[in-house]
């Protein structure tokens, strides 16, 4: 579940890049992908009775789940005004380190040394895909941004596992993807009205581009649906149940994937070049996953578990 959420989530740039390229302006991408996002994942839920279900913990998830949502999303994006998606790619990939040290610091989980080879020929496998960043790429502020929401990521991933505990996983994830629409919603608004009061203070930053409308074109609105049914309420629903399978550490090393998950659909559908180098960082991610399972597989039939219910 949660490799098939990274190919998921890993389809987003993909998506993105078509209705843009079809002259969506991204803020109102990422508003209709979370709020049509939610409504399917309600739908698909049960309904206003089933997100009742959540009882106490509707605004956290609503505000913390989604907030954090929004802050990844903003923070990853703003980092590209100053450095390439490569080392974008190349900075944010390092939170399954990030969520390794985080467990081991909390005493959460155990790193032992089949995960730290995993964590190795995962990061090996992003470091072949995009290539080590070099200096004339690594703006200050970029990197920032880059590590930065990584840092956050990696604080996120064990956070909304513990806050949607419990919860069904559509339910969580429709509270969670209603709050980061709403957010967007609420940044949308926020920028028109900045953009009324003071246009030329906002134009260099391009903002004035971002306004959340409704008319898109057929190809945008298909590509934003995409984003909203597929990268987040399908994404949604197997990562949190990938999650609390298999604890934080081994879904952010399995969730590497989503770099080479993304290449190979960007050369089959947008036809940009898949090199030598991405193919064996796939490789290498691969070999990890798979060591994780065959860690996973050898545990499970130590400890005397009926192999035929997985």
């Amino acid at each position: 579940m949660v490799a098939l959420s990274a190919c998921c989530f890993g389809s987003i740039t993909i998506l993105v890049t078509i209705a843009q390229r079809a002259g969506a302006p991204l803020l109102t991408i990422l508003v209709w992908r979370y709020l049509l996002g939610a409504a399917t994942l309600a739908l698909l839920s049960g309904g206003m009775a089933a997100l009742a279900t959540a009882r106490g913990r509707r605004l956290r998830l609503l505000a913390l789940g989604g907030g954090g949502q929004a802050v990844i999303g903003f923070t990853s994006l703003l980092a590209l005004r100053w450095i390439p998606v490569a080392t974008l790619v190349f900075l944010f990939y390092t939170y399954p380190s990030w969520i390794a040290v985080f467990a081991v610091v909390r005493r959460t989980e155990r790193l032992d040394r089949t995960r730290v080879a995993a964590l190795a020929l995962s990061l090996a496998g992003i470091g072949l895909m995009v290539g080590a960043p070099s200096a004339d790429t690594m703006h200050p502020a970029g990197v920032t941004l880059a590590l930065g929401s990584a840092l956050i990521y990696a604080l996120y991933v064990p956070f909304i596992g513990a806050l949607s505990e419990g919860v069904p996983a559509r339910v969580a994830s429709a509270w969670v993807a209603a709050g980061a629409g709403a957010c967007f919603l609420v940044v949308g608004a926020v920028i028109a009205a900045l953009h009324v009061a003071s246009p030329t203070m906002i134009a260099p930053v391009t903002l004035a581009t971002m306004t959340v409308s409704a008319q898109l074109t057929p190809v945008a609105w298909a590509a934003t649906a995409a984003l909203a049914v597929v990268s987040t309420a399908v994404a949604f629903i197997l990562f949190l149940n990938g999650l609390a399978g298999i604890g934080a550490v081994r879904t952010g090393i399995i969730s590497t994937i989503e770099p080479f998950w993304a290449s190979l659909l960007g050369a089959t559908v947008l036809h940009q070049r898949l090199g030598t180098e991405t193919l064996l960082g796939g490789v290498s991610i691969a070999l990890a996953v798979a060591l994780l399972q065959i860690r996973q597989g050898e545990s499970v039939t130590a400890s005397g578990v009926d192999q035929s219910i997985s």
